[in-house]
């Protein structure tokens, strides 16, 4: 009798260990997007804290290979980055003027376009690539490209102060974010040479100085703007405060999982820049003291 119930007991410890060690390596998969400077680095969110980074890549906007020497200046200010490709590749954008795309593994340059204080860029179905260009000359845009066909414009539209770009595959949207506006549009010709897109609606924002665009879900997208945060219901085309931090001004990029309620964001905190990343469930602080940070992105 007491064979069996240590053989049972065996089988329970091991049952146990297993689920502990998947969910630790699940836990442990989760990667951030991190850039300032010349500067974008994937920092292993579970495993870096205000004290110690875990950073899983480095790149210097600089260094890239493959890259013209030419786009250098133009990539100084890292402002926003994505992984896109199934995480096989890297989307960086810089206030400087530059758009890259290059390879996560072998950093190598792919794509590159000089883009008048590019303030967010996107992934977009067929291979293209969007662009918000903010205040500048040849700036106060949005722009298309391929990504086969470096530096090369097929398409653009004005948008005043352009801030935030994102696609919602669900609904073959693409959202962009103004200084007092947000825009839908869908996509025209997408398989021909010359795409193009098509205003489909547009909203005037509860406040003045849009920042940051991302859709937390297929319903809803959070907006920041000069001084409060904002959540769009898809649905109803209704604003309304995104209560976890409605009152944080100076949101410069914000993340929410609605399933696990995980909020993470970045502030202006000297200046448009901080040192730090914020995260709530779980609450943290992540220090990043060498560069002067904008925005942070989750990879999922």
């Amino acid at each position: 009798m007491m064979t069996k119930f240590k053989y049972v007991d065996l089988i329970i410890l091991v049952c146990f260990l297993f689920i502990t060690v998947s969910c630790n390596e699940s836990k442990g998969s989760q990667e951030i997007i991190a850039g300032g400077d010349d500067v974008v680095m994937i920092l292993d969110f579970n495993y870096s804290t205000d004290s110690i980074k875990k950073v899983n890549w480095y790149l210097k906007t600089s260094e890239i290979p493959g890259m013209p020497d030419s786009m250098i200046r133009y990539m100084k200010t890292v402002d926003d980055h994505k992984s896109v490709d199934n995480n096989a590749r890297i989307l960086i954008c810089s206030s400087s003027g530059g758009t890259v795309l290059v390879d996560r593994a072998t950093k190598r340059c792919l794509f590159y376009a000089i883009t008048p204080n590019a303030h967010s860029v996107e992934y977009l179905p067929g291979n293209r690539i969007a662009v918000a260009l903010s205040t500048a000359d040849k700036g106060n845009r949005l722009e298309i490209y391929d990504a086969d066909r470096s530096d090369t414009v097929l398409f653009k539209d004005s948008l005043y102060s352009g801030h935030g770009v994102t696609w919602m595959e669900e609904r073959n949207l693409l959202y962009t974010l103004g200084y007092d506006e947000l825009r839908a549009y869908s996509l025209v010709n997408w398989d021909s040479p010359n795409p193009g897109l098509q205003l489909e609606e547009s909203w005037t924002l509860p406040e003045t100085g849009g920042h940051d665009l991302y859709a937390s879900s297929e319903n809803q997208l959070l907006i920041s703007t000069s001084k409060k945060v904002w959540k769009f219901d898809l649905n109803n085309n209704t604003f309304g405060p995104f209560h976890p931090i409605a009152n944080e001004p100076d949101v410069k990029s914000v993340y929410y999982d609605e399933k696990a309620d995980h909020l993470i964001y970045t502030k202006g905190e000297i200046s448009w820049w901080t040192h730090h990343v914020y995260s709530v469930n779980p609450t943290k602080k992540i220090a990043i003291p060498e560069i002067d940070v904008y925005k942070v992105r989750v990879i999922k």
